[in-house]
């Protein structure tokens, strides 16, 4: 048999988007003040239900893409406590309740495990956790993800209308899960946990992170994947645009975070055929905003936790201790162990770039990722300069 060919096939298989989705999914897409109204009714005939049912420490997974956030949010979403989206809340995520009650009733065969597009070896299912809530904040928030605009929702952001139906919807989730807690990965949710704090203050934070030579090139790798796929499939792009991802593809676009050079800087590097600049500078962008802000804001930094990719890989019980007992959930060993057997972790150190690349991505990023533990120069993770008794949060969070 053609290995390639086999491969080809595969890789089309997991980008295929049904036409009723790519049709439904652009109803909603189209109408956004339409499914919010919906959403409202459907809340509506659940008031009673709904009120009964309280947010409790939300926990919130987001890094750029490629961080290690799908295995963080796996681990997390086998908990019984924990409530989150799946793939089959898509497209109708503005009435979750009445979409799976339909689902639920068209008792259609249960779908076999598949690799996702990614090709990572990450099998997924419709009932598989998945990011899903950036439909929301794309509706209630229009200006996001467009060029020239900020994508930082900050502290001092009121959205009254967006706020009531954003805390009806994690209700109906955990009422329709029949979860404790509201679990949730979301990329871009990065730029929002001020926000997201300021309206859950007992919420948890998970940040991960990677050494940027093998972030920048998993993540060249993707957009090279999806950009091929897209062209030959119009469909799997607009599934992309609609869900709000986009870190690689063709309608790719960089997160604007307050400062529109650094951000058209980026779009000018991808343009200009520039791959690993331009996500050199994405990567030193996002996380150098996380970590001025965790600096700034001592509840923050209480709430946030951050989990270097390499660390989950070397030490994955250790790691993923820290992370259960930072978003307050209890776990026996034998819960820890079935996580690590299932741990699936990425390459370290940035396989398939040149010296040159390598040396740009160094000097894009070394000071910050410093603030991160990564050595300078250094391939993999290395400790982080300051003790645990530093005053330096990413020290105290990082060697635990």
């Amino acid at each position: 048999m053609n290995t390639q060919a086999s491969s080809d096939r595969s890789a089309a298989t997991s980008f295929a988007v049904p036409a009723w989705v790519d049709w439904l999914g652009g109803s909603v897409a189209r109408r956004p003040r339409l499914w919010q109204r919906l959403g409202r009714l459907e809340s509506s005939a659940l008031r009673e239900r709904i009120q009964a049912t309280p947010i409790q420490a939300p926990v919130y997974v987001s890094g750029l893409a490629r961080s290690g956030s799908t295995v963080l949010l796996e681990m997390l979403a086998a908990h019984p406590d924990m409530a989150t989206h799946r793939y089959r809340d898509f497209p109708l995520v503005y009435t979750p309740w009445w979409w799976n009650r339909f689902l639920d009733r068209a008792q259609r065969p249960p779908a076999a495990a598949t690799e996702r597009a990614h090709g990572d070896g990450i099998l997924v299912t419709p009932d598989s956790p998945e990011a899903v809530e950036e439909v929301l904040w794309m509706g209630f928030f229009p200006h996001l993800h467009r060029p020239g605009a900020s994508d930082v929702l900050g502290f001092m952001t009121d959205a009254p209308v967006f706020e009531d139906f954003y805390r009806d919807h994690l209700r109906k989730l955990l009422l329709l899960r029949g979860g404790r807690r509201y679990l949730a990965k979301g990329n871009y949710n990065t730029t929002r946990i001020e926000y997201l704090l300021n309206l859950f203050p007992d919420a948890r934070f998970v940040l991960p992170v990677r050494e940027p030579a093998a972030h920048v090139a998993s993540l060249m790798r993707q957009h090279r994947r999806f950009a091929e796929r897209h062209a030959a499939d119009p469909r799997a792009l607009r599934y992309m645009s609609r869900l709000g991802h986009f870190e690689f593809g063709l309608d790719r676009r960089p997160v604007h975070i307050g400062d529109g050079s650094e951000a058209a800087a980026i779009a000018a590097a991808w343009a200009a055929g520039r791959e690993a600049e331009g996500y050199a500078r994405a990567w030193n962008d996002l996380y150098r905003f996380v970590a001025d802000r965790l600096d700034a804001m001592p509840a923050l930094r209480e709430a946030v936790l951050i989990v270097r990719h390499e660390d989950l890989c070397m030490e994955p019980e250790r790691s993923l201790r820290r992370l259960f007992a930072h978003c307050a959930l209890d776990a026996g060993p034998a819960y820890f162990e079935r996580c690590v057997a299932q741990l699936r972790c990425g390459a370290v150190g940035g396989p398939g770039l040149d010296a040159s690349d390598r040396q740009l991505i160094q000097q894009i990023t070394a000071e910050t990722a410093a603030r991160y533990g990564y050595g300078r120069g250094a391939g993999i993770a290395t400790p982080p300069l300051r003790t645990a008794r530093s005053e330096d949060p990413f020290s105290r969070r990082l060697t635990g």
